[in-house]
């Protein structure tokens, strides 16, 4: 078994001149024969995957085929996987979704807040309306979450907890995908008020890595959400969300999902890779960077990225006067002490 290539993804921030701050950002690389080919710090470090599970945690669905008879199309599936930034059309799928199954916003577990994408936070100050919990980024997951419970006749108040069978479905789900019993997954509430559980870093990246190998073979599940996501990459994110535009400019070749604290999957279908950062403090100023820069070192992006992504290579600090006074970008260090 070839060596495991040691990568040095730490993020850095200068002002002028001089590093004012660095993230520390550790990682692991699964290549297509499910082994571990490249580690960034601890490789092992257990967190929490938060929205980085969506596709996984929409099979429970799929596999019972209560989501074709509720007749949804590659729109909602998009949207059970998305992070979306509460833009009009987001907001108009999951209302479609609670409503084929006679439910509405009141029925989310999730609460309100502001629209990730600036687009769809001005035009919800614009509209002079309420947020409502349609607003909230997973209100994709969680439909379809009461859709499970609604097509298996099971209650849907509830259907957030650990302990009702949509949970335990899909914390299967994600056992059968990493190889990590679901004794073993430490649980918790997730910020949408869903059960979320936590993962070696090593396991997130086999996840994905098998997910996007099962995809290009033809298996039904993941081809179904991997083709939903490329599909209509403007749900799974919005308006210049990072996870939309890497879908977008690699044309599906790399698909992205970020999950909150600095947490980000990564998957490269074609070559059967799979990819898990966690930026140490969670400070996502450090996390786009980070997963750019992986790419990068494993050949799959160019070293010099044109077009929209090259927005994410380093990020501009800006003073109260708009002056660009600094950088977030890859440490130039050669050691990750």
């Amino acid at each position: 078994m070839p060596a495991r290539r040691l990568l040095n993804l730490d993020v850095e921030v200068t002002r002028g001149d001089t590093i004012e701050s660095v993230h520390r950002v550790h990682g692991a690389v699964i290549g297509p024969d499910d082994h571990l080919i490249a580690v960034a710090r601890d490789h092992e470090l257990v967190s929490m995957w938060r929205s980085c599970s969506k596709m996984f945690q929409v099979m429970p669905l799929l596999a019972s085929g209560g989501f074709d008879r509720l007749q949804w199309g590659t729109e909602e599936l998009a949207l059970a996987c998305a992070s979306h930034g509460g833009e009009p059309e987001h907001l108009a799928v999951a209302e479609r979704m609670l409503q084929s199954i006679g439910l509405e916003e009141g029925d989310l577990a999730c609460g309100p807040h502001e629209p990730l994408s600036a687009r769809g936070a001005r035009l919800a100050r614009e509209s002079g309306r309420p947020l409502t919990r349609l607003h909230n980024n997973c209100s994709g997951k969680h439909s379809a979450m009461l859709a499970r419970a609604h097509t298996m006749g099971w209650a849907t108040r509830g259907y957030e907890r650990a302990d009702h069978q949509v949970q335990r479905d899909c914390l299967s789900e994600v056992s059968s995908w990493s190889g990590v019993a679901v004794d073993d997954m430490p649980i918790a509430v997730d910020g949408c008020g869903v059960t979320v559980m936590a993962l070696p870093l090593e396991r997130m990246a086999l996840s994905y890595a098998r997910w996007g190998r099962a995809a290009v073979t033809g298996d039904e599940l993941p081809s179904r959400t991997m083709q939903a996501m490329v599909a209509h990459p403007h749900l799974v994110g919005g308006t210049d969300r990072f996870d939309t535009v890497m879908i977008r400019e690699t044309e599906g070749r790399v698909i992205t999902k970020v999950g909150a604290e600095g947490v980000h999957s990564i998957a490269i279908p074609d070559l059967g890779i799979g990819a898990a950062i966690k930026v140490e403090d969670g400070a996502q100023r450090a996390q786009h960077v980070a997963v750019i820069h992986v790419l990068q070192l494993l050949g799959i992006l160019p070293d010099v990225i044109e077009g929209k992504l090259a927005d994410w290579v380093t990020k501009p600090i800006r003073n109260t006067r708009g002056e660009v006074v600094g950088h977030v970008r890859p440490t130039n260090s050669t050691n990750a002490a």
